[in-house]
């Protein structure tokens, strides 16, 4: 069995889980609503305050679902209970973050500056060098803080870039001087 796969999904107050036909499965709590349609062979059931998720058979297919359903279940209860939120870190000379509306600018040492704006459900706040990017879907708010971070990855050197809060950049010996 898939050691992921058979842990029942505890329902905190306050959510209600629906699932319909094709295994549509709608979570609603304080802070929104997710839906997604997930893999028709697996068994979602509810019984009472979990959810448990069973696979047909032990084919190799059926495996990798059984704990890929039951995850992304559980990301979907968290993100409407607590949230969740990606923080970067903008380093380097004359590189800042700065918020206009639903619209990131960013100045990253190009000729022009850099404006992102924030995807439907997503919410980001800059705080000095700091943006932190917040959402309840977990994919979006993890996609979308790889796209600011895609505008200019750290480089190896002077660890100059946007960065991801607990990121730790391997750095590099700059080169020497010819005797």
């Amino acid at each position: 069995m898939s050691r992921i796969g058979r842990m029942p999904i505890a329902i905190p107050a306050g959510v209600t889980v629906e699932i319909a036909e094709n295994n549509k499965v709608t979570v609603k709590g304080p802070k929104g609503t997710l839906e997604r349609v997930l893999p028709a062979e697996m068994e979602i059931k509810q019984e009472g305050a979990e959810i448990v998720v069973n696979r047909p058979n032990d084919l190799k297919k059926m495996k990798s679902l059984h704990g890929l359903t039951r995850t992304l279940i559980n990301n979907m209860v968290i993100g409407v209970t607590e949230g969740y939120t990606k923080t970067l870190e903008v380093n380097g000379v004359g590189y800042r973050a700065a918020k206009q509306g639903n619209k990131l600018n960013l100045s990253l040492g190009y000729s022009h500056p850099v404006d992102m704006v924030d995807p439907e459900g997503i919410t980001t706040t800059v705080d000095g060098n700091k943006i932190i990017v917040s959402g309840i879907d977990k994919e979006k708010v993890g996609q979308y803080a790889a796209e600011i971070r895609e505008k200019r990855a750290p480089e190896p050197y002077k660890g100059k870039g946007i960065k991801y809060s607990d990121e730790v950049i391997r750095r590099k010996v700059g080169k020497t001087g010819k005797k």
